[in-house]
């Protein structure tokens, strides 16, 4: 499955990057850290639809992306019209980066989420020293131990967590986690196909406080009309906005959807 070849890359990245910043020093390095986090829940959970563009140069399912703009012009146009960026760091299969991240926050007033496959705390030290405003967590790679104990470092470190489900087992341990934002994941990680009802289906599980944003699949009008009738607070948008040439556009269509 390609969930577990991601993890088990991962486990290997981060033996690399532990020799060259250990896990002690990103520890006080994340402890020095002064900026203070921009709220994600806060900027989902506004009245209306909100989106989350998202910065990625490649996925599994879909290959490199056919990019039709730059970092910079990409950036401003979601600074115009999203309410939150995503980035990609993982590197092998998405060919993402921690220096695209640190380039987008450089140029963003928006919250930002880290994308990635968090499997260790050292990762979440490291969101926070790259700008991160909130953290990925699946819960399909992580034990119930493990993501309460993530989920409560990030909150310590002063930032948000998305915690992103498939199924029914998952949003119930999301909703006993009591997490803030839960994320659907539409794809089938097992075989990459795509169903917008598996938003539709568990969301009748959310609590009404929490932040639903659904995930993956969300490339039409009739997708996001669908979404909107679900009752969803906000959609993760990557592969269309990517190879999109007026990203901007397609956000302020969507948002008026809500309308």
């Amino acid at each position: 499955m390609i969930l577990e070849e991601i993890v088990e890359a991962k486990k290997k990245q981060l033996v690399l990057d532990k020799e060259i910043i250990s896990e002690e020093k990103m520890k006080e390095l994340a402890a020095q850290c002064e900026r203070e986090s921009i709220s994600f829940y806060k900027a989902l959970k506004k009245p209306g639809l909100s989106i989350i563009g998202e910065f990625k140069k490649a996925s599994p399912s879909h290959g490199k992306m056919d990019n039709k703009i730059e970092l910079t012009d990409r950036i401003d146009q979601y600074n115009e019209a999203v309410d939150a960026i995503s980035c990609l760091t993982e590197e092998k299969h998405f060919l993402g980066s921690k220096q695209y991240f640190k380039q987008i926050r450089e140029i963003t007033p928006l919250p930002m989420i880290r994308k990635d496959f968090i499997i260790d705390p050292y990762q979440i030290f490291e969101a926070k020293v790259i700008g991160a405003d909130c953290i990925l967590l699946i819960a399909a790679i992580l034990n119930d131990r493990e993501l309460k104990m993530f989920y409560d470092l990030a909150y310590a470190l002063g930032m948000d967590v998305l915690v992103e489900v498939h199924d029914e087992w998952e949003m119930m341990r999301a909703v006993g986690l009591d997490a803030k934002i839960i994320g659907v994941n539409n794809r089938n990680l097992k075989d990459f196909s795509v169903d917008l009802n598996n938003t539709k289906r568990l969301k009748k599980m959310v609590p009404e406080e929490t932040v639903l944003v659904s995930e993956s699949g969300v490339g039409n009008d009739a997708d996001v009309a669908f979404l909107k009738e679900a009752g969803v607070d906000a959609l993760l948008i990557g592969t269309v906005f990517m190879e999109a040439e007026n990203p901007k556009e397609l956000a302020t269509r969507w948002k008026k959807e809500k309308e």
